[in-house]
């Protein structure tokens, strides 16, 4: 395929994911990571916790190629998950992250990446198309980065200058030879700011990572058994992730331009917070309920209570009231 050939497809397969409704669309080459030692140091210090699926399959993490043989490029998309909305929370009440207000991203990127595949896949047969949604041991920032999505900032997560960082990645990886896209002229769109660092509860962050054992989103999402009483004024009324260090980001502060941004209609808020007595008194039917086609349904119902509990000592203390 002549480079002129390659130019026209990548611009047709960019042309067909805004088609598919995602706010970001690139392409980068199939390359191994520049970070392969900080990964492997951030591991080896325990900063991952309880993810043990982090340690795991880094080959595959490292290098895309190990994940499909004869990988040239890497389509990466993004969707914006957030409008200029907000939830305060309300009373006895326990906040939720944005990005799981709405449904599961996995199920709602994952079906038009699968289609965009099925497609290509009809007009190159003898090509490999492998879809990829969070799950899969990709380092999808750095790829995103690579194909001009944006830059990641201090902490950690994908800035499109602009637009900001509610975006949630995916990716196909394939032997076809696609044409990269340019990427974004400074790699640093956080420069002298420092104030995800100065507003996280936990001090959780350092320029450019984030040590997951203090984080609230991994205290509440992905650790399983009890939180450390340390961090648990710190929680705040927070009972399924946090958003604390995007919502003092610059980038992410109301204008115009985010304001104008596609965000797909399938993160409509619905779960921006819950009762958190209801929560407590909650049975598993209960909580599968309430998770229909939510990613929420990723923790437990003894995880739920327990996150409830914690945020309703705090409301309460707060508030001067007791249990």
């Amino acid at each position: 395929m002549s480079n002129n050939d390659s130019q026209q497809l990548t611009q047709q397969v960019l042309v067909r994911c805004g088609e598919l409704g995602f706010a970001l669309a690139g392409v980068a080459e199939a390359l191994p990571t520049q970070y392969a030692d900080q990964y492997a140091k951030w591991i080896e210090e325990g900063n991952h916790g309880e993810m043990e699926y982090l340690a795991r399959n880094l080959p595959q993490r490292f290098d895309p190629r190990e994940m499909v043989d004869g990988a040239k490029s890497i389509i990466c998309v993004a969707d914006r998950y957030s409008s200029d909305a907000t939830d305060k929370g309300n009373g006895d009440h326990g906040k939720v992250a944005r990005y799981a207000w709405g449904d599961d991203y996995h199920v709602v990127i994952k079906k038009r990446l699968h289609k965009l595949a099925d497609e290509l896949t009809s007009q190159f047969p003898h090509e490999t198309f492998k879809v990829c949604v969070d799950t899969a041991p990709v380092l999808e920032r750095e790829h995103a980065q690579r194909a001009g999505l944006g830059a990641v900032g201090k902490h950690t997560l994908l800035i499109e200058q602009g637009v900001g960082s509610y975006l949630l990645l995916g990716e196909i990886i394939t032997t076809l030879k696609l044409q990269p896209t340019p990427t974004e002229e400074s790699s640093d769109p956080c420069g002298t700011c420092t104030r995800c660092i100065d507003a996280c509860p936990t001090d959780a962050i350092s320029p450019w990572s984030v040590d997951a054992t203090k984080c609230i989103s991994y205290l509440t999402i992905e650790h399983r058994s009890e939180i450390d009483k340390k961090f648990h004024d710190k929680i705040g009324d927070w009972i399924f992730g946090c958003d604390i260090c995007q919502e003092v980001c610059p980038h992410n502060q109301p204008s115009q331009r985010t304001s104008e941004s596609q965000t797909h209609d399938a993160y409509k808020p619905r779960n921006t917070s819950f009762d958190l007595l209801s929560i407590i008194n909650w049975s598993e039917q209960d909580r599968r309920d309430a998770f229909i086609k939510s990613p929420m349904k990723r923790a437990k119902l003894e995880m739920m209570k327990r996150n409830a509990q914690i945020a309703l000592n705090n409301v309460r203390a707060q508030s001067g009231g007791g249990l």
